[in-house]
């Protein structure tokens, strides 16, 4: 099968969609299917089997992309949808496959060209509009509504990655076949190496990151938006750190602006000190990053959408603390996680309780990669995206 897949986001960068549509187009690939995917003209190359990356024309002056809606994505999906149209002009596809935003070009092109439509919905993206700062006119969220139900009614199979989108397909397009599939622990382009080459690299982070030689650590990967809580995190720290002087908080990711925002809150508490901002570092480290960690965090403060980190986080078998949110909740129970609400104190109260609880951190690690293995191994992922694609044929 030759399928055409429309992905308006930055490809490849390590975030949440960019993973998805890298796992999808991975698998489909490796199921023999020959995958045309068209992304932004930001990012970064990477090489999968049968699958042909294809590029935007570039936006003058465009030279990232933000996570969530911007003014920005206006002229990049009308580019995509560009490039797409015009490999339909040259091509000849069995169907096509589109992420986020683009299903209502796969609705349109679906229609035009008579071929079936595959929607992989990342999120609710009516809500995600309504939740964010970039509007709040009930006009314009109540367009993207429509867009959400002419995408999901034009699709033949749909793909969803959290139990809450189920609610939004049975009230916009009921009746239509969806998959739930859950993202995949696998690392886009891991490669962990010999065991000599992990510990080389252990021992390069540590030195790194001025890690101390016995003080715990406590880490958090992903995104510095808003809503993933790293303010709370942050003033969480005295608490803890009254209690383990030489505990070190590492936090992965952020743009500068964000992470200089981080830096500055934790200089205002005095806590500069034990806390590591190493920026975006390459996806193939997370792993590493990981090994070093004693606590796993994710502080998110709302959401229904469930992080991808999580996944990482599971199949690393070690403790996760995490706020008692529907976001995290889909996947976390209290046997793989210590769940706390979202506040500083309850953040610190978490942190202290899984460091003084050696068994019970021991034992929420265990489960966790037990729960990682059942229920989110990768052969897994597989084999429910080939179901979704059996809907085709029917």
């Amino acid at each position: 099968m030759r399928i055409l897949m429309l992905a308006p986001l930055p490809f490849f960068q390590p975030r949440g969609a960019p993973f998805q549509v890298y796992h999808r187009a991975r698998v489909l690939g490796e199921m023999g299917h020959h995958v045309d995917l068209v992304t932004y003209h930001v990012g970064e190359d990477i090489n999968l089997p049968n699958v042909q990356l294809h590029r935007a024309w570039p936006v003058p002056g465009v030279r990232s992309v933000k996570v969530g809606p911007s003014l920005a994505k206006f002229p990049l999906d009308t580019l995509l949808f560009l490039k797409g149209f015009s490999l339909l002009l040259r091509h000849r596809y069995d169907c096509v496959h589109t992420h986020l935003e683009a299903g209502f070009f796969g609705a349109t092109i679906g229609r035009l060209f008579r071929l079936p439509h595959v929607y992989d919905m990342h999120d609710d993206l009516a809500e995600t509009l309504a939740s964010s700062n970039f509007t709040h006119n009930k006009l314009l969220i109540g367009m993207m509504r429509g867009v959400v139900r002419t995408t999901l009614r034009s699709a033949k199979s749909i793909i969803i990655v959290y139990p809450e989108l189920q609610n939004t397909v049975d009230t916009l397009a009921p009746g239509k076949p969806t998959m739930l599939i859950h993202n995949t622990a696998v690392t886009a382009g891991e490669d962990e190496g010999t065991p000599e080459e992990r510990a080389a690299l252990l021992a390069d982070l540590r030195r790194d990151l001025d890690l101390p030689p016995n003080g715990p650590v406590l880490l958090y990967t992903g995104t510095f938006e808003p809503y993933q809580g790293l303010d709370a995190l942050v003033d969480s720290m005295p608490t803890v750190l009254d209690a383990y002087p030489d505990a070190i908080y590492v936090l992965v990711g952020g743009l500068p602006e964000q992470i200089e925002a981080i830096r500055e809150r934790a200089r205002e508490l005095g806590v500069e000190h034990a806390l590591r901002l190493p920026g975006r570092r390459p996806h193939q480290h997370m792993p590493a990053y990981m090994a070093l960690a004693d606590i796993l965090l994710s502080p998110r403060s709302e959401g229904t959408n469930t992080p991808l980190k999580l996944f990482t986080y599971l199949d690393a078998g070690k403790p996760i603390l995490a706020t008692n949110i529907y976001s995290n909740t889909q996947i976390l129970t209290p046997d793989v996680a210590l769940l706390v609400n979202y506040a500083a104190d309850e953040l610190a109260q978490g942190a202290l309780t899984l460091l003084a609880d050696a068994p019970r951190r021991e034992r929420l690690a265990r489960n966790a990669r037990e729960l990682s293995a059942q229920r989110f191994d990768p052969e897994i992922f597989a084999t429910r995206t080939a179901q979704a694609y059996s809907v085709l044929t029917v």
